[in-house]
């Protein structure tokens, strides 16, 4: 296999590395090491002095390696390793000593910049005492549909929603000399076939929901991008001309390095030409047949060149040759405000999505039932796969609502999924039911159902017949079903929490925090009530995907074509209520730019924070979805407080593609409200 073949050319390459170095001669003033000057122009310094043995040695992974992707390091130019780790829920790839963050979808889903930018610098920051300088995410394939394995690592399904909490991730990874790895570029929206399949998507459709997050990365500085396992439109992501180097790195601009997701490369000259810069994790196309292609001119000295100079710009843009590279794969890089912040983080993406008769929160005195497996025998914390992290620990919802209670004259008990005759008996005999279900997914197979389980659902119709007052509680890498949504009074999301699970639960359970999160994604009535809902659009037929649904992905599909689904993206509740009202329009959009401010207040009797959503309804003449996600901001706010918020639109978000962006002429509708589908101000503008 190609294992084996790039152990052996890797054992050849190292001889000839070592022929090739000894001929050339170490340098006493290395100007590229002068602070002062801009990154393009040191790299171009340290260019200028590498052998062609050297520069290719950059492009590829070396084997052995103990990170799961490393570059060698140069000693005689002073070029350190690189050090490639996952993933986007923090250190990966069997490491242990680490903070096991919640899924990257669920820090999403508090619609919260600051937190995604804490959570990218976090993240980084372990990295760092890790050794590693350049993070594997994040992963921002927009979700397509829900079935997708990795959906809990995504932003979710709305490009202007990823794009924004994207930018702040980047940000936040960047400040500690670390390289940020923006991925899969593009398309890669399902696990089912992915190394073979095609997404064959149109050019409108590419730029409007798919290169929008990446666009937002590169605008951010995001210093590389990997590309994907799938083809596009008959191509392989990482040998495709269109995609990366018209679509990325000329439209974009991006000045960084492209390297391919592990084993994702095909061929030497074409993926060289086409824009790949980097080879992982071996040498099978970019270490001896690269060296022959440029020594024959089959593949030009500039090109190879170019490649290179990318990887020396990030890594002095990241200051990676400023920084002593000392961190250790060994080295612990948990701590207590580690610890605290995964809690935090977790707490603010728990999305209410049901409370009649305002159950929650509930007293700290009661007599609570605690249901399911999900609860303390086999919590539900994580996602599988390269974006998996090992957990130190796990703090269960049984452990964290009994500390609570217990502390406050309240009473716990406990049963888990099979002992449905005691857990009948226990919910008969509280004052409350809470019962905990989940289910979780990862890399490499997509879910084959939407459902929690036959297990799951039969549990909560028993309970539910025992005990009115039952809440259901949902750990999950994304949409699931619920069949038995009208017979429960109060549903949590709470998505895949990491080792602070129970901790991030309680306090919303017993109302210490309010919940705040909104849903980042469509939650459907059935497998089939989706987008995709035909085998062609997915799982594809004979490897090929039609993406056919163009534009209309996600909540665009169900406001288009009138559909009802379990809860609409946006959706969110509280146990306080908002009032919105003013709203109102500054500055002209002829000019480049308008703001729309509107008045928020808090009506209820308790603190709590509201994500205000701005939709823009384009003219009809635009081919466009009903409505589109343009702005949001969150605000916290006391009782009787209000505050104005403000969200500016620029002439790119009336814009559609043809060929290049062009402003749509017409009358635009606004709207401001507290989901896609609860919608209470709105006016109108013309272009």
């Amino acid at each position: 296999g190609p294992e084996t073949m790039s152990v052996k050319a890797c054992g050849i390459w190292f001889v000839i590395a070592m022929i090739a170095l000894s001929g050339a001669e170490p340098l006493t003033e290395q100007k590229w090491m002068d602070r002062s000057l801009p990154p393009d122009q040191r790299a171009h310094l340290l260019l200028e002095q590498m052998t062609l043995f050297e520069k290719v040695s950059m492009v590829h992974g070396k084997t052995p390696h103990n990170y799961v992707g490393e570059v060698a390091e140069i000693s005689r130019l002073g070029i350190p390793s690189l050090h490639l780790q996952d993933g986007p829920q923090g250190v990966g790839d069997s490491v242990t000593k680490v903070t096991a963050w919640p899924s990257a979808l669920s820090v999403v889903a508090s619609w919260d910049r600051g937190h995604i930018f804490a959570f990218g610098e976090a993240m980084s920051v372990e990295q760092r005492k890790k050794g590693t300088n350049v993070l594997l995410g994040p992963m921002v394939n927009i979700l397509r549909q829900p079935f997708d394995g990795r959906s809990f690592e995504s932003y979710g399904e709305d490009p202007y929603l990823s794009s924004q909490l994207v930018a702040q991730s980047i940000r936040g990874i960047q400040t500690q000399s670390m390289i940020a790895n923006v991925k899969h570029f593009i398309d890669n929206t399902q696990e089912y076939d992915r190394m073979t399949v095609s997404a064959n998507v149109d050019d409108r459709t590419q730029h409007e929901i798919y290169y929008p997050a990446f666009e937002a990365a590169v605008n951010a500085g995001v210093l590389s991008v990997m590309c994907a396992y799938n083809k596009v439109n008959d191509t392989y992501s990482c040998n495709n001309d269109h995609t990366l180097n018209v679509g990325l790195k000329q439209e974009m601009g991006f000045k960084g390095f492209v390297v391919s997701d592990w084993g994702a490369t095909h061929s030497t000259y074409s993926s060289v030409m086409n824009g790949l810069d980097m080879e992982m994790p071996g040498s099978t196309f970019f270490g001896m047949p690269l060296i022959s292609d440029v020594q024959e001119g089959i593949i030009p000295q500039s090109r190879l060149d170019d490649m290179v100079f990318r990887i020396l710009y990030a890594m002095f843009s990241a200051n990676i040759f400023d920084t002593q590279q000392t961190g250790n794969l060994n080295a612990n890089a948990r701590s207590p405000e580690h610890d605290e912040l995964a809690i935090r983080l977790g707490q603010d993406s728990v999305v209410l999505l049901k409370n009649s008769n305002n159950l929650l929160p509930i007293s700290k005195t009661a007599k609570i039932a605690i249901i399911g497996d999900d609860a303390h025998d086999a919590p539900i914390s994580h996602g599988k796969g390269s974006g998996y992290v090992i957990e130190p620990f796990v703090i269960t919802p049984l452990d964290a609502i009994r500390d609570i209670s217990e502390k406050n004259g309240g009473t716990v008990s406990y049963a888990n999924s099979t002992e449905i005759k005691k857990a009948v008996k226990i919910a008969s005999e509280s004052d409350i039911a809470i019962v905990f279900v989940g289910v979780t997914s990862g890399e490499g197979h997509d879910r084959t159902t939407l459902s929690l389980g036959e297990v799951s659902n039969n549990l909560i119709k028993q309970i539910s017949i025992a005990q009115t007052k039952t809440i259901v509680v949902i750990h999950n890498p994304g949409p699931v079903l619920m069949p038995w949504k009208k017979t429960i009074q109060s549903i949590l999301v709470a998505w895949l929490p990491g080792q602070g699970d129970g901790a991030a639960i309680a306090p919303i359970i017993f109302g210490d925090v309010n919940p705040g999160g909104k849903l980042p994604t469509t939650f459907p009535v059935s497998d089939t009530q989706i987008p995709t809902n035909t085998e062609i659009q997915y799982p594809g037929i004979k490897k090929e995907t039609e993406y056919s649904e163009k534009l209309l992905v996600g909540y665009r599909w169900y406001d288009a074509k009138h559909i009802e689904p379990l809860f609409p993206f946006g959706h969110g509740l509280s146990y306080t209520t908002f009032e919105y009202t003013n709203i109102e329009l500054m500055g002209d959009i002829t000019q480049g730019m308008m703001v729309v401010l509107a008045t928020i207040k808090n009506t209820g009797s308790v603190f709590g924070s509201e994500v205000a959503q701005l939709y823009l309804g384009y003219p009809p003449s635009a081919g466009e979805p009903p409505k589109v996600l343009r702005g949001f901001e969150k605000v916290h706010l006391n009782p009787s407080e209000s505050a104005t918020i403000s969200f500016s639109i620029y002439s790119r978000d009336i814009s559609i593609w043809e060929n290049g962006w062009k402003v749509v002429n017409g009358k635009f509708n606004l709207f401001i409200g507290s989901s896609s589908r609860d919608l209470r101000l709105n006016t109108t503008f013309t272009y």
